[in-house]
């Protein structure tokens, strides 16, 4: 691992990393201390037990993140949909507007041809005294008659947007209806699940709950150390681009900060609402949800990663973080905790994507 790598990490990112979870090179991460075997006097809650809560707690967690992204992607979707309304209200406005004139334009030329008498060219040529005013008189009523014409096609097409405007606006009411719907369940299994994972918590001992903690250490750090056992580390060497040097300052400026699903920043995230807002502060806007960042983003191979670049975890592509190197990960990991360092294998990888392809 060289210098210029470890060099795009912050300060903060390297006190975490050497306090908590990265270790010297080589090992990249430092095993935790091992689960204490509890006494006879205290209350019998096996390692085993605990192994149940923690697997029961990370099935909870995982489906308030997919509800998380549920709600976000109908949140933007409706954001786009009230947005595309307001646009078709505003050419509805116009549309009446031009249509009033239009209207007003036509009957004008109604009414100078009323006022012709509307005679036949023959009686009129009769009742000229002067045959040449009379030809130019004629030619004049043609051309009006012709711009008559095209008036009454321009009211026919504007009437038509009219209509297709009102068509489109109602489609998009009915969507933006749908996605508030979306929205509002999406938000109610979010809370269902928070509230289930939290007062499962709250059953435990301060002294179980220190348990738990170690023995989720433990599964990442064995989950990690698989995946760098694997060689993959030494293949990675890509440098991180200008942007994504960028994204990488936001995103480890962030550390600390809590997790809150549906959040964007300043003062909290989630996992994708810290991830597009760094790289929005790097200029580069992505896709708001995990799983979109997923669909829309250029897939890289897991060898080409370099600093910057997004891995989304999970079959359902339910997590995302942000890719430091050396190994290592900036990610904001479920509620309860805040934005922090870990392992890039310390959790199943779906793919690798660049946001600055």
């Amino acid at each position: 691992m060289g210098a210029g790598k470890r060099g795009l990490v912050t300060v903060a990112v390297t006190v975490v990393c050497a306090v908590t979870v990265l270790a010297a090179p080589g090992t990249a991460f430092a095993a935790p201390t091992p689960t204490p075997t509890p006494s006879a006097s205290a209350t019998p809650v096996t390692n085993k037990d605990l192994e149940a809560v923690r697997t029961q707690l990370d099935a909870l967690y995982h489906d308030a993140a997919v509800a998380t992204d549920q709600y976000n992607a109908a949140e933007e979707a409706a954001d786009q949909q009230s947005a595309a309304i307001v646009a078709l209200a505003k050419k509805i406005v116009k549309g009446q507007e031009k249509l009033a004139e239009l209207k007003q334009r036509a009957g004008a030329a109604a009414a100078a041809q009323y006022r012709s008498g509307g005679l036949p060219d023959e009686a009129q040529l009769m009742l000229s005294d002067d045959p040449e005013d009379f030809l130019n008189g004629a030619g004049r009523v043609l051309q009006g008659q012709r711009a008559t014409k095209g008036l009454l096609a321009e009211m026919t097409r504007t009437q038509e947007d009219l209509e297709q405007y009102a068509e489109d606006a109602s489609s998009q009411w009915n969507k933006l209806e749908a996605n508030r719907k979306a929205k509002a369940a999406a938000k109610k299994k979010v809370k269902k699940q928070i509230a289930a994972a939290e007062e499962l918590e709250s059953k435990l001992e301060k002294e179980e709950k220190e348990r738990l903690a170690r023995l989720e250490q433990q599964a990442a750090y064995k989950a990690q150390t698989a995946w760098l056992d694997s060689g993959i580390l030494a293949e990675i060497d890509g440098k991180a681009s200008t942007q994504g040097k960028k994204a990488v300052e936001y995103a480890t400026s962030q550390i600390g900060k809590p997790y809150e699903w549906g959040a964007e920043g300043p003062g909290s995230y989630d996992c994708s609402g810290l991830t597009s807002q760094a790289w929005a502060s790097a200029g580069q806007p992505i896709p708001r949800t995990s799983q979109e960042q997923w669909k829309q983003l250029k897939k890289i191979d897991i060898k080409d990663m370099r600093p910057g670049d997004l891995i989304i975890y999970n079959s359902d592509a339910s997590h995302v973080a942000m890719y430091l190197g050396d190994g290592a990960i900036v990610h904001a990991p479920r509620p309860g905790r805040t934005v922090t360092i870990a392992g890039a294998g310390s959790m199943p990888i779906l793919a690798v994507v660049r946001p600055d392809a």
